[in-house]
């Protein structure tokens, strides 16, 4: 038997899997790390605590797992995107990193998009936004904020980076992260030289990761110091992962134009595989290779949506269970007798990226209820999703939607994002997606698939599939649809 490893390292922990090349996982350990939160808006962590939890885990699993470690024939990490650390030249964190959520640099992101440079054509087709989370304006940051220790810094890279830097020895960076979060594209030359010149920051290019390779490609052999801290073989392959939900596409098994993930949880991630390349506003992408060689990516995103659920049951609904709360949404006739709610709660990332957009209930009269109030929300995210599929126009049209996360343990939410798609929703076995596509391009790496979507035909079973009710469906076209995307540009006016 040959076994390999997966390894997610998310916001609050680093999770390592050990799966067989079936897909199935035999074992998997979680060790937590800590947040500092030291000012408004700032978010660190220290990533020698990643490397410490890493070792922990991994161990961790292939004890629990019962497998010899000669049979592992690879080893892929997928970790957060956009937490940006400083190395000196040994590799040496100078500073605690700026984590995903970390959005100090709001000024420097805004002064990147004022550039209307050429390689801003994957966020909105220039139009924007630059969001503060993100690499380049984490950096330019830095530069500005703490430039003593910006100029020793002979690495600036990511978490992904450095994790496979004290892997392998390798300073190499992730072609997915760089496409995304980067603005790093194949197509044009790669490095966006030209915004990095416009933003004073040119010197970053010599500090990045290089290469950049794709998911998928071998790096190099685990280092001896490294496998003693795993509890693995020296030599072990180490091959390239990159950022946490776009691995989990993989893990999904969503390969071909047409399909999408959608990953859900506190906010909507919709990442589908496009067949064309396009550019515009209101769409984030498409983004060539980030992924699947070849292949262009494009993304939207809800920025609240299982939060608004959590907000409605927090104060209004704090002794009713959910399943009571779906079964008595489930009684309310599609449309909530009325009820329509723009799910804008904490702004809008895509079409309209409205950071200051707030959401609404509207229709309410003496009648409604509840149940009313709680299928109403769920129906305005869903219409929402489905604002976003059709926004992405002609590079996309949704055909098959695979969904993780916190919507699948609903059965009446699945239900209404197939009805409001009008296309099957389908849930796969292994629930943390992003650790089984670590697992599928270790495989792949390693050499025992020749492509990743070989690996994901092979390793990835779907659990079920929910068919759109199409009666339902056109009700939510004709009728409700026309007026949820009326709503944002109403209450526009009213702020």
């Amino acid at each position: 038997m040959s076994y390999v490893i997966g390894v997610d390292g998310g916001t609050e922990s680093i999770r390592a899997f050990v799966f067989d090349l079936d897909g199935r996982p035999l074992a998997s350990v979680a060790t937590p790390y800590k947040t500092d939160f030291p000012n408004p808006s700032w978010a660190e962590q220290n990533p020698e605590d990643w490397w410490a939890a890493m070792g922990q885990s991994v161990k961790g699993a292939v004890a629990k797992a019962g497998v010899k470690t000669t049979d592992i024939i690879g080893l892929s990490v997928d970790t957060t995107c956009c937490s940006v650390v400083a190395l000196d030249k040994q590799g040496v964190p100078l500073r605690p990193c700026m984590i995903w959520m970390d959005v100090r640099s709001s000024q420097e992101a805004d002064e990147i998009a004022a550039t209307k440079d050429a390689y801003l054509r994957v966020n909105g087709g220039g139009a924007g936004p630059v969001s503060a989370e993100w690499m380049i304006p984490k950096s330019l940051w830095m530069k500005r904020h703490q430039p003593e220790m910006f100029a020793r810094a002979a690495r600036v890279g990511e978490y992904q980076d450095y994790i496979n830097f004290r892997l392998t020895g390798q300073w190499v960076g992730s072609l997915g992260n760089a496409c995304i979060r980067w603005h790093y594209q194949t197509q044009h030359g790669g490095v966006p030289r030209s915004l990095l010149a416009a933003v004073g920051l040119s010197e970053l290019e010599e500090k990045w990761p290089n290469p950049i390779v794709a998911p998928g490609t071998p790096i190099g052999p685990l280092t001896r110091e490294a496998a003693e801290h795993l509890g693995l073989d020296a030599g072990l392959l180490v091959v390239q992962g990159g950022s946490d939900a776009f691995i989990g596409v993989i893990g999904l098994g969503v390969t071909q134009p047409g399909e999408m993930a959608l990953i859900t949880g506190s906010s909507h991630l919709h990442i589908g595989v496009a067949d064309r390349v396009v550019h515009k506003a209101g769409v984030w992408g498409t983004y060539m290779d980030g992924i699947y060689p070849g292949k262009p990516i494009i993304e939207g995103g809800q920025t609240s949506t299982g939060s608004v659920i959590a907000w409605f049951k927090r104060h209004f609904a704090e002794h009713t269970s959910f399943d009571a709360l779906n079964d008595g949404a489930r009684q309310v006739p599609p449309g909530a007798e009325g009820l329509l709610v723009l799910d804008h709660f904490q702004g809008n990332r895509t079409p309209y990226t409205d950071a200051l957009s707030r959401g609404a209930i509207t229709g309410l009269t003496l009648k409604h209820t509840p149940a009313h109030v709680f299928r109403a929300i769920i129906e305005g995210i869903c219409l929402g999703t489905r604002l976003i599929t059709d926004s992405f126009g002609e590079a996309f049209t949704p055909k098959r939607i695979v969904l993780a996360g916190g919507a699948s343990n609903s059965p009446l939410w699945l239900q209404i994002h197939a009805d409001t798609i009008g296309a099957p929703i389908e849930l796969t076995e292994v629930a943390d997606a992003p650790a089984l596509g670590c697992a599928i391009l270790a495989a792949h790496g390693a050499g025992r698939f020749k492509t990743i979507e070989e690996g994901c035909a092979a390793m990835v079973r779907s659990k079920s599939v929910i068919e759109p009710n199409l009666a339902n469906t056109r009700f939510y076209e004709q009728e409700m649809l026309p007026r949820y995307a009326k709503l944002y540009g109403a209450l526009k006016e009213v702020r």
